[in-house]
């Protein structure tokens, strides 16, 4: 277990190979984000997920959401990406928003029992995208023991997960201290008119309210939000 300070450049520096070696090797990371401290692993291993459930106490009943360094990516992990879901990562990515989709059915991954779907968010920190560029999609759950608040700095995550963390990388306090709000895209469908001019019709529905609030994302999800 090794712990780096990314308030300095040189083990900020170090810190970033090792935690993208461990990822590599199918090890847990603990990573700043935006919203919480997470951990997270090689979305597309499922020994590490299986890994990163046990660490925090977890069974596959509560898949990890994942996270990308764009939205381009949701092209290639999600069967299909409604209008109102690209408007929303438009209006709120990188940012505190997780959007739950119908998986692609051809990846080889198992993140758990998640009926066919996965939750895909960007995060707004700096350290996370530059980690997830050079490591692909990563599963990332908050930081902590199932039951316990979610870390918010890297010190409550080393107190929580201990040992079973290979690197930990500390970049101070998140910087909203609060999960990402959490939407359920599933039922969404698109129509289009004769210009190819898509319509998206179905029913969003909240599965967590978090940092970012209802009234933002009816902004720009309107009447297709159940809240």
């Amino acid at each position: 277990m090794q712990v780096f300070d990314c308030s300095d450049n040189d083990q900020l520096l170090t810190g970033m190979r090792a935690a993208k070696v461990a990822v590599s090797k199918g090890q847990l990371v603990v990573l700043p984000t935006d919203t919480v401290y997470g951990i997270g692993c090689d979305a597309f291993s499922a020994a590490a997920v299986t890994r990163l459930l046990a660490a925090k106490g977890r069974d596959r009943q509560s898949p990890p959401p994942v996270l990308i360094k764009d939205a381009k990516v949701m092209n290639a992990l999600a069967e299909f990406v409604p209008q109102v879901a690209r408007d929303l990562a438009t209006a709120f990515w990188p940012g505190a928003l997780t959007l739950i989709l119908k998986s692609q059915p051809s990846l080889q991954w198992d993140l758990g029992e998640t009926k066919g779907t996965v939750a895909l968010r960007v995060p707004d920190h700096k350290i996370a995208l530059a980690l997830l560029e050079e490591t692909g999609p990563m599963a990332v759950s908050s930081a902590n023991l199932t039951g316990k608040p979610a870390a918010t700095n890297a010190q409550q995550a080393v107190d929580c997960l201990g040992e079973s963390v290979e690197s930990y990388l500390d970049a101070g306090e998140s910087p909203k201290g609060e999960a990402s709000t959490i939407l359920d895209l599933t039922d969404i469908t698109d129509s289009y008119d004769e210009n190819g001019n898509a319509t998206s019709t179905g029913e969003i529905r909240l599965v967590r309210l978090g940092a970012l609030s209802v009234a933002a994302i009816r902004e720009v999800a309107g009447d297709l939000l159940a809240v």
